[in-house]
């Protein structure tokens, strides 16, 4: 009886395994986002508690790190475009690189080592607890209750903390323009508005999306993958960051292509 027991478990639990049943798999998720259905009271409680970890809770350490961050940048960056004679694509760069490109990377790096990791072995340790299995035979379905709300929390909160990040920048750029090369607002401002590409943005938004993605569907994936074994999870921790990372290269390369294609 046990025997059989532990074989249904496996194989109600166990993560997909190939290119191909990975694949469905997250459109299988990506298609639950998107149903009403999926949105009951326990997935919108489980939500907003995911947001407020992510993003809220940190948010003042958060405020403390952009402001450190944007201004080292911003200062290094502004005082080499003076030294190379740069002064007319000052905008270009800030919004071409700063924001389209350094922002995103620098805060999903932060949000991979912080959530990513949590959420492998939170979901890891209920694997080896069968809290899934015991959640599945309440007929609780894991992907509505804990997937959903773990991944739609990453897309939320790294696009709103890359915005957040790229304001900071974009003021620090004032401070810096003002010091640096004695820019007034108006002039500041127009350079920054007419560097502005929707493409750049589009592009921005779709890379923010993947990377939240990314930092929490393979988590999750590779948590679901931990054997029942406690001396596996920092195993399937390792392995899921691994691929965290090997993904987020993966998307910031993909983006580099498609801005200059």
């Amino acid at each position: 009886m046990t025997d059989h027991t532990n074989r249904r478990d496996t194989a109600l639990l166990d993560a997909p395994e190939g290119v191909v049943e990975t694949l469905l798999y997250a459109v299988t998720i990506l298609l639950r986002i998107f149903s009403r259905k999926t949105y009951n009271s326990a997935t919108r409680a489980v939500l907003t508690n995911q947001i407020y970890f992510t993003s809220v809770q940190i948010l003042p350490l958060f405020l403390i790190v952009s402001v450190l961050l944007g201004t080292l940048f911003i200062g290094m960056i502004f005082q080499t475009i003076k030294n190379l004679g740069l002064d007319e694509y000052l905008g270009t760069i800030l919004i071409g690189f700063v924001v389209t490109e350094l922002s995103p990377f620098v805060f999903v790096l932060l949000i991979a080592l912080r959530s990513g990791s949590a959420i492998n072995t939170e979901i890891a340790v209920m694997k080896v607890n069968r809290e899934l299995f015991t959640l599945s035979v309440f007929g609780i379905d894991v992907i509505d209750y804990l997937f959903v709300p773990r991944i739609l929390n990453g897309v939320i909160s790294l696009v709103l903390l890359s915005v957040l990040f790229s304001i900071i920048l974009v003021i620090s750029g004032f401070l810096f323009s003002h010091i640096i090369f004695d820019m007034e607002f108006s002039m500041y401002s127009s350079l920054v508005a007419h560097s502005v590409l929707f493409s750049d943005m589009a592009i921005l938004l779709l890379k923010c999306t993947a990377f939240g993605f990314c930092v929490t569907f393979i988590p999750i994936l590779y948590g679901m993958k931990t054997s029942y074994m406690l001396t596996s999870i920092p195993v399937s921790v390792l392995q899921g960051m691994m691929r965290v990372f090997a993904a987020i290269i993966t998307v910031e390369v993909l983006s580099l292509i498609a801005r200059f294609i």
